[in-house]
């Protein structure tokens, strides 16, 4: 025999998420946090904030106006953030400060706050549906909503910039088997660098572009490439095709521009790996906490767009296996020349230790990433003399 009382509770949470998620299709931008409280409340949850991570991952920033933004390496949210767990703490009144991380597969969107009197099993258990449910809605209403855009920006950004990151990807994506992550600066004036990452069926497929300059041409040049690319990819190009449309599009659009890239497929069952350098600086690989700077040096090829006028020849795809717990970084010139105010270049040495010793104290892969490009822009003290771009996939198959 069913418990009444429980009966109802779960009838009671059922219609007061189906009203919830009813009203995250309807709400606008101002009218989303109202229904979340209402569903809260109905819960016993308490009041709800959800806080943003900005552009350059150093602020939780609420999606409400007029509250105090959070500082990402000097918070409780920010170490739920940093870590993605569950954080709990008194709040001096009796009460409970929840904080869940807010993420969409792998990528780290922010957090969200619940303060409320207790917290058992089935709320706890309810509250981490909510910040599933609320990481959903916030990444199906992000490109449609620019109240979301400017919430997780702290200055206004240039022009070529806005283009560039309109094309991005998520910072992180991800399954059982392998993630990508990314990060580049500078966050607001961004010139030609670009990445790609995405999956189709059991295949990771990766890129990274660097475009000469730093004007709206730059842009315009990762822009093509990128599209290029794209497009290629959900034709079920194979990776040489791929590049060629990439250099047929850059030579037929934007004949005086040129830009250098690395495309790579990663076969996730396996670990094959399959990649094309196309001038670009080449790929390093972490592995068992040593750099291996030569495993993916290959013979030099010309930058894309610039083929037909150099050589005939057909673009030249390598291949290797990795191991599991391999780590692939992708990156441009400017992770390695950013400079100190003596000169001193943060180096390739500097890059993969800060990578070595973050993945050696347990940090996450996007973690990783995020304390280096702030390690980088710290050494420069935040003048980056060009952009610097990173992209890391780590290979980890389940156990046999």
């Amino acid at each position: 025999m069913v418990d009444a009382s429980v009966s109802t509770s779960a009838e009671t949470a059922e219609q007061s998420l189906d009203e919830l998620l009813r009203a995250s299709h309807e709400a606008s931008p101002a009218e989303l946090p109202g229904a979340l409280d209402r569903y809260t409340a109905a819960m016993h949850m308490g009041r709800a904030v959800v806080y943003l991570i900005d552009i350059q991952q150093r602020l939780l920033i609420p999606l409400e106006e007029d509250m105090p933004h959070l500082d990402l390496d000097d918070s409780l949210a920010g170490f739920a953030y940093r870590t993605s767990t569950v954080r709990i703490k008194e709040d001096g009144e009796g009460g409970l400060d929840v904080w869940l991380p807010l993420m969409n597969g792998a990528e780290r969107l922010g957090v969200l706050q619940l303060r409320m009197e207790s917290l058992d099993g089935l709320t706890l258990w309810r509250c981490r549906t909510l910040a599933s449910l609320l990481s959903l809605v916030i990444t199906s209403k992000r490109t449609s909503i620019d109240t979301i855009a400017r919430r997780t920006r702290t200055r206004s950004m240039e022009l070529p910039t806005e283009m560039v990151r309109a094309f991005l990807p998520p910072r992180s994506i991800g399954t059982g088997r392998v993630i990508s992550t990314a990060v580049l600066e500078p966050a607001y004036e961004l010139g030609g660098d670009a990445f790609d990452h995405s999956f189709t069926e059991d295949v990771l497929h990766a890129t990274i572009l660097d475009a000469m300059g730093h004007d709206l041409a730059s842009g315009l040049t990762t822009s093509v490439a990128m599209a290029g690319s794209r497009n290629a990819r959900r034709t079920g190009a194979d990776l040489a095709e791929l590049v060629t449309t990439v250099d047929e599009a850059l030579a037929k659009w934007l004949p005086d521009q040129f830009c250098t890239g690395v495309f790579l497929r990663l076969h996730m069952p396996s670990g094959a790996l399959r990649w094309s350098n196309c001038g670009h600086p080449t790929p390093l690989v972490i592995r068992r906490q040593r750099l291996l700077d030569k495993e993916l040096e290959r013979a030099s090829e010309p930058p894309l767009g610039l083929p037909p006028r150099l050589s005939a020849a057909p673009r030249r795809i390598h291949e290797t296996a990795l191991e599991p717990g391999d780590r692939i970084l992708l990156y441009t010139d400017g992770v390695v020349e950013s400079r100190d105010e003596g000169g001193e270049q943060f180096g390739l040495e500097r890059f993969a230790d800060h990578i070595i010793r973050s993945t050696a104290a347990g940090e996450n892969a996007p973690e990783v990433l995020r304390l280096l490009i702030h390690a980088i822009l710290d050494h420069g003290h935040s003048q980056l003399s060009d952009d610097a771009t990173i992209l890391m996939i780590e290979w980890q198959p389940p156990d046999p």
